[in-house]
This record gives C-alpha cells, structure tokens and sequence, in this order.
C-alpha cells in the first residue's frame, strides 16, 4: 500500500515537473524564437519593464492572437469591453476556486461578493481615515535618522497590514508573516517558477489555513462584529450563504488582495514622483494634490499588470470576432498607456484630467472591491511622506518583487535627510 501510494506521488510529482518546465520551455520558445510579445510579458523584460512590450502588442492590432489560438489586447477600448462584458467570464465552475471570488462566475461571484462588498463601499470605508492616519502617524515615528531604510518594510507594506486585518478581526497580526504570504501568493498568480516555488505557497496556503481556521473557531465561540464575524454567522445562518469550503479561500483572498494592491501601488508611486522631480516638487508643495497622485500612479504603474477572460459564448471584441472558450489576456498596464485613450501616456502627470479612466482595479462584476479603502490608505500615505519628507531620495539599489502579473518593489531603500525632517507630534 505504501509502495502503491509512494509511487503514484512519485508520478504525481513527475508530472508536475514535466509540466512545470515544459510550460517554461514553451514560453521561452515563443518569446526568444519566435518574437512573441506576450510570452515576453512572462520572462525577465516583462517584470523589469513590461511597457515597450504593450506597446509591440498594440501595434499587433487591437486584438493580437497568441500562439495557443487565443488573443492579448493592450487597447484601453478592448480591455474595458472584455472586462464589461457579460459574454466573458473566468471560466470557473467553483470546485477548485483557490482565490475565491476572482475565480468565480455568477452566480457563486454574485452571492459571495454580496456578503463582503458593504464593508468595503465608498461611504463606509471614509469611516477608517482616522485609523489609518494614526497607524502612517506612528510608522513615520519609527522611520531611522539620518540613515537609509527601506520604504516597503517600514511604511508601505505594514499600514495596509495593519488595517485590512483590523477589518477582518484577526488578532495580533504578525506583520512580517503577512508580507511574506502575500509575495507568495502574488509571485505564483503569473504562474509557479520551480519546485521550491510550489512548496512555498503550499505552505503559504496551509499557514493562512490555519490561521482561519483558528479564528472561525473563536468567533463561534464568541461572536464579534467584524467581517470574519459576519462571514462565520453567514454560514452558521444559511450555508448556501457561504459553504464551508468557501470560508477559507474567500478570507485568504481578502487578506491578500487587502494589502497587496496597496503596497505596490504606494512603492510604485513614489518611484514614480522620485523619478519625476517636478512632479514630485509639485506633490511636496500641494499635497492636497494626494487623490490625483493616487490615479495617476495607478495609471501610470499600476500594481495588477494584467488579468483574462474567456468567451462563454461566440462574441465580439470591437467587432472583432472571438469564439466561445477563446481567452483573452487584458493586459491592464498596456490599456493604461494606450494614447487613443491617454495624452503622452508614458508621461507621469499628477494634474493629469482622466487619469481616473485607468483599468486598474479591473471593470465589470469584478471590479476591486476593496479599491476605495485602497485609494484612502495610499493618499493619506503618500500625503503622509510628501509633507514630512521633502527630501526623501532613493538610497541604494532597488529590488523587484518576483514575477510579473503583481508589480512592485519588494526593496526601496531611501533617505530623509536630517536637517528637513519635521516631526509628528
């Protein structure tokens, strides 16, 4: 019997392997060989500087077929029409949704996300300003003197931390734990790297799994009023409200998606005002501007390069024809940059006036549910840095965050000067 089990592991495994690197082999083929643009997107030029490459894909046409008979689209217009469009979906049918509702079609979508989108609406989420504000207060506090630190541990990563798992409820948060889940997780949505890669999130998703299982416990216990509260007397109340299986993917996710978005977008944005030093002269003199910079980092870098749809039935993209169970790759970071929809798109203006037009939070059923609470914490942070740290400059060489659908800064090392620090009191 064990024999028999440690065989069928060992093939299990082989063929993980076989899969693993000839999925790699493939798309380096395409990429190196044959000069496909979209299967850049994956390898080394697409995480360092994806932005040329959206643009080859632009000049492919409005939809550009892949090699696999699907399509890639960097068109603001096609984007927003495959996003928008009832035809589409994921293509999921709910037995293996790993990241819960961005895996899900109505009507699992549609009941789940209405258990969780009223504690993240645009009049509820304001009601968090103060504590986010008292949380940047207190990182700014403990950022070191006159030496260099780095910007994503010690103030981008932290406060959305800190935030999302107040709203959740989970206890003693462990920061640093956290971060880590979440390049985890977002490393592996553009796909698994290698072996050690595969085991990371295993033991990524079994750590957040028992995290979760641990406060529905609690909170059956003693109920609480908080989001994780509210899921676990769902499903006490009505199953169907959320099944059990469902809990915990829908928790991780919110978890994830909670912090991830906002760490990049903040990294993201401030390298883009250090690197534009009028812009970022311009933010220093008028924080107030903080609502438009958050746009227009979005727009201009944003955090979720690229998501796909499939076509649940013979369609239309921009009268163009796509048939049922065609993919099409919206490439998000492309449409933002697309100039039929952007003046000069690969300038950073932060007076920019349709910067709000980006894609970023995606569009349609699936738009970001949790983008106004992502929109407070990242202005009132980078008003928080523009008003204490005039002279905030970069202090050392910067490190990506692996892979390329999630794009960020894993290590921003930076400086604030002495002699201009003011101090919180």
């Amino acid at each position: 019997m064990r024999k028999g089990g440690t065989m069928a592991i060992g093939r299990q495994q082989l063929a993980f392997i076989k899969e693993l690197y000839g999925t790699r082999l493939r798309i380096s083929y395409h990429a190196y060989v044959r000069r496909e643009p979209a299967a850049l997107l994956h390898l080394e030029p697409g995480r360092q500087d994806p932005y040329p490459i959206y643009r080859r894909i632009r000049e492919r046409g409005v939809l550009a077929p892949t090699p696999l008979g699907n399509y890639v689209t960097a068109s603001h217009a096609a984007c927003d029409e495959v996003l928008r469009s009832r035809s589409f979906g994921v293509g999921q049918d709910g037995r293996d949704a790993q990241l819960s509702l961005l895996d899900l079609d109505p009507p699992d979508h549609t009941r789940l996300r209405r258990l969780v989108a009223p504690d993240f609406t645009s009049r509820k989420i304001p009601a968090f300003g103060p504590r986010v504000q008292a949380v940047v207060d207190d990182l700014i506090r403990t950022v070191p003197r006159d030496q260099p630190f780095d910007l994503v541990s010690s103030l981008a990563a932290p406060l959305p931390i800190a935030v999302i798992t107040d709203l959740l409820g989970i206890p003693d948060a462990n920061a640093e734990e956290f971060a880590m889940h979440g390049t985890r997780f977002g490393s592996a949505l553009g796909g698994i790297q290698s072996i050690a890669h595969a085991r990371e999130l295993a033991a990524t998703r079994a750590r957040l799994a028992e995290i979760f299982t641990e406060i529905f416990e609690l909170r059956r216990q003693h109920p609480q009023d908080d989001l994780i509260g509210r899921i676990v007397a769902a499903n006490e109340n009505s199953p169907e409200a959320v099944r059990p299986e469902e809990m915990v993917p829908l928790c991780t996710l919110l978890l994830i998606a909670g912090f991830e978005t906002t760490v990049n977008l903040i990294g993201n944005t401030v390298l883009a005002l250090l690197s534009h030093p009028d812009q970022w002269r311009l933010f220093t003199e008028q924080p107030e501007l903080a609502e438009q910079v958050v746009e227009e980092g979005l727009r201009y870098d944003p955090p979720v390069q690229r998501t796909g749809r499939v076509a649940m039935s013979d369609t239309e993209v921009l009268g163009r024809p796509v048939a049922k169970g065609q993919f099409v790759m919206t490439a998000l970071g492309g449409a933002n940059r697309d100039p039929a929809a952007f003046d000069d798109p690969d300038r950073f203006d932060i007076n920019r006036s349709n910067a709000n037009e980006h894609l970023s939070f995606s569009g349609g059923i699936h738009y970001c549910v949790g983008a106004p609470l992502a929109r407070l914490e990242a202005a009132i942070a980078l008003r928080a840095i523009a008003t204490e740290f005039p002279d905030l400059r970069e202090a050392g060489k910067r490190v990506r965050r692996p892979g390329s659908l999630i794009r960020g800064i894993q290590e921003f090392p930076v400086l604030v000067p002495a002699a201009r620090r003011t101090t919180i009191v």
